[in-house]
C-alpha cells in the first residue's frame, strides 16, 4: 500500500495545474484529488487556490497572487485607483481592475472577480510619472479633460511633487504623441 504524499500548500496561494507537477507525476490527477480533499478550490483557467481562512470565513485570493499565477510574468495594476491618487483631478472608476502584462489581453473571470488585461509595454517598476503618462493616454476612458489635466500637472510639477526628467523620459518611452506634447506643455508652463 502506497502512502499519498500531500504537498505543503501555502494558504491563499494560487496554483496552476502544472505547478503541482513538483509533487507528483500527474498534476491533473493530483489537482482532482486535492480538490476532492478540500485542499484546493478551483477558480478558472486552470487555476486553483489553497483556501485561507479568516475570522469571518474563507478569504478570497489576493489580486496580485491571482495575476502572478495567471500571467506568469511581469504585470502592473493601473487604472483609476492609481490615476486618482496622483492628485490631478481624475475621479474615474472602472468596473474591473486594469492589468498590463506581456502575455494576455481581454476580460478574464477568476475567483469571483473580473480583470481587464492588456498586453502592452510598461516599466517593470512603475513610478508616479509613468502613471501620469498612462492617465493622459487614457483620459477619455477616465472621463478626464486633457486640458484640465495639463493645468493640474503643471501645478503639481511647480510644487515639486514630480521629477521633470523622469516625467519627460516616461512620456517619450510610453506616451502617445499627443500625451508627449501635453506633458511637455505642462513642464514648460510650470517653469514660468
Amino acid at each position: 500500500m502506497s502512502l499519498r504524499k500531500t504537498p505543503r500548500l501555502k494558504p491563499g496561494a494560487v496554483y496552476r495545474t502544472r505547478d503541482l507537477g513538483r509533487w507528483g507525476a500527474n498534476p491533473s490527477r493530483l489537482a482532482k484529488r486535492l480538490v476532492a480533499e478540500g485542499q484546493l478550490v478551483p477558480l478558472r483557467h486552470g487555476l486553483f487556490v489553497h483556501p485561507k481562512h479568516g475570522r469571518f470565513g474563507t478569504v478570497p485570493p489576493d489580486d496580485r497572487e491571482l495575476m502572478r499565477a495567471f500571467v506568469g510574468g511581469p504585470f502592473v495594476f493601473t487604472g483609476p485607483d492609481r490615476w486618482n491618487a496622483l492628485g490631478l483631478g481624475s475621479t474615474a472608476a472602472f468596473a474591473f481592475p486594469l492589468v498590463y502584462n506581456t502575455k494576455r489581453s481581454g476580460l478574464f473571470d477568476m475567483g469571483g472577480r473580473t480583470f481587464r488585461l492588456r498586453r502592452v509595454d510598461f516599466p517593470r517598476k512603475p513610478t508616479p510619472e509613468w502613471f501620469v503618462v498612462d492617465l493622459f493616454d487614457h483620459a477619455d476612458e477616465a472621463g478626464a479633460d486633457r486640458h484640465e489635466l495639463t493645468l493640474a500637472l503643471s501645478r503639481t510639477i511647480a510644487d515639486g511633487r514630480l521629477d521633470n526628467a523622469r516625467l519627460r523620459n516616461m512620456s517619450r518611452r510610453f506616451g502617445s504623441t499627443r500625451t508627449q506634447a501635453l506633458v511637455e506643455s505642462a513642464i514648460t508652463s510650470s517653469a514660468r
